[in-house]
C-alpha cells in the first residue's frame, strides 16, 4: 500500500488550485479506471482530489438547443436522460453498450473521457511501455496485438482509446469544458484526444491542473438519424474490437448530413472523415456507402494479427449505414 493524501474541494476554483499545488496531485471522479491502476501500480498519485460532489452533475438546455452535460454526471443517469435519448439516441446507445450496470451507476461522463488504454503491456508494470515509460518500448507490436490499433497508431505505441462514449460524442460534435489555472477554455472532442505519435504518454490536450466541468452537444441535425454499434468478444462486459457511431439524414435519396466515427481502432475515437466527404451529396444507395467507407479504412495500418479488425469495421459501418439510410448493404445470393 502506498500513501497518498485525499481531499474534497467545494468548487471547480477550489478544485483548481489543490490540484495545482499538490504533489502528483489527481482528479477523482467516479475511481472506476483510475482506482484500478492504483491497485496495479501503474498510477501512484500523491494526492486525491474528489470531485465527485461538485455541482457537475446537471443535464441542462443550452440557449440554443443543445446539451450541456456536468463532468460528474453518471453514465447510467445520461444513458436514461430523456433529452438525450430523444434527442442523440447514439450516446444513450453508446453508453448502454459500456461496462456493467454497477460500473456505469458509478462512473463519471468527465471519467469516461479520460479513461486510459487496456493494453495488457500497459496494465503490467514488469513490461516495458512507452505509454507508462517513455523509451522503454512498445512490445505490443510483436507481441500480443489482436485487440489493439490498424489506424493512426506508430512505432511507439498500438495502443487503442477504450471508451464507447467518446466514439459517440466525436460524432456529435461535442465539446468538452476545462478549467484551469490558465482559466477557461473548450476543446473539441475530436481534437481532445491525441494520436500516439513520439509521445504516447499522452493521451489528450489536456494540460496540467486542468478540470473537465462540461461536455456540450450541439442541437440536434433536423431530420437526421443515429445509430450506434459495437463488436466484441464476447455479448456484454467487454471493450469494443470495433465499434461505429453514425449520424445522417437523407433528403431526396441523397445522403444531406453524414458524421461517422470509429472505435476501437485508434488511440482515439477515429472520426471518418474521408468517408463523410464522399457520403455528402452522394445519393443513398448501397455501392456510395460501400465507397465511402472504402475510402476511409484503405489507410488502415494493421498488424500481424489484428487484419480482421479493418474487415469488422467495414461491415459493422455499412450495416448501421444502410440501416439509417435504408439503403441494402446486404450481399447478393
Amino acid at each position: 500500500m502506498k500513501p497518498f493524501g485525499y481531499l474534497r474541494p467545494t468548487s471547480t476554483d477550489e478544485a483548481v488550485r489543490l490540484c495545482a499545488g499538490g504533489p502528483r496531485a489527481r482528479f477523482l471522479g467516479g475511481g472506476t479506471n483510475l482506482v484500478d491502476l492504483m491497485k496495479l501500480g501503474v498510477e501512484e498519485p500523491g494526492l486525491l482530489i474528489d470531485v465527485g460532489r461538485l455541482p457537475l452533475d446537471r443535464v441542462t438546455r443550452t440557449a440554443d438547443g443543445g446539451l450541456r452535460i456536468g463532468a460528474t454526471v453518471r453514465n447510467s443517469d445520461l444513458a436514461a436522460h430523456p433529452d438525450v435519448r430523444h434527442d442523440h439516441p447514439v450516446l444513450s446507445q453508446a453508453l448502454l453498450a459500456g461496462a456493467s450496470g454497477q460500473l456505469r451507476n458509478t462512473a463519471t461522463t468527465g471519467g469516461n473521457l479520460l479513461q486510459r488504454t487496456r493494453c495488457p503491456y500497459f496494465q503490467d508494470v514488469a513490461k516495458p511501455c512507452n505509454k507508462r515509460l517513455p523509451g522503454s518500448g512498445c512490445p505490443a507490436r510483436d507481441g500480443a496485438h489482436r485487440d489493439l490499433a490498424v489506424l493512426g497508431h506508430s512505432p511507439e505505441c498500438v495502443a487503442t482509446n477504450p471508451s464507447d462514449m467518446a466514439v459517440a460524442l466525436a460524432a456529435l460534435d461535442a465539446t468538452v469544458l476545462l478549467i484551469g489555472p490558465e482559466g477557461e477554455r473548450t476543446v473539441p472532442v475530436t481534437g481532445f484526444y491525441r494520436l500516439p505519435g513520439e509521445n504516447p504518454d499522452q493521451d489528450t490536450v489536456i494540460r496540467p491542473g486542468e478540470l473537465i466541468t462540461d461536455v456540450v452537444l450541439p442541437p440536434p441535425v433536423p431530420g437526421a438519424v443515429s445509430r450506434y454499434r459495437k463488436a466484441r468478444d464476447r455479448a456484454s462486459y467487454a471493450f469494443a474490437l470495433a465499434s461505429v457511431a453514425a449520424v445522417v439524414r437523407v433528403d431526396a435519396g441523397r445522403v444531406v448530413h453524414a458524421a461517422l466515427a470509429f472505435g476501437g481502432l485508434a488511440h482515439r475515437p477515429w472520426r471518418a472523415t474521408r468517408a463523410e466527404a464522399e457520403l455528402l451529396g452522394a445519393p443513398a444507395t448501397a455501392a456510395s456507402l460501400a465507397r465511402a467507407v472504402e475510402s476511409e479504412l484503405a489507410h488502415a495500418r494493421p498488424l500481424r494479427d489484428n487484419g480482421f479488425k479493418v474487415d469488422l469495421a467495414r461491415r459493422l459501418a455499412l450495416d448501421v449505414l444502410g440501416e439509417l439510410t435504408g439503403a441494402s448493404t446486404a450481399p447478393a445470393g
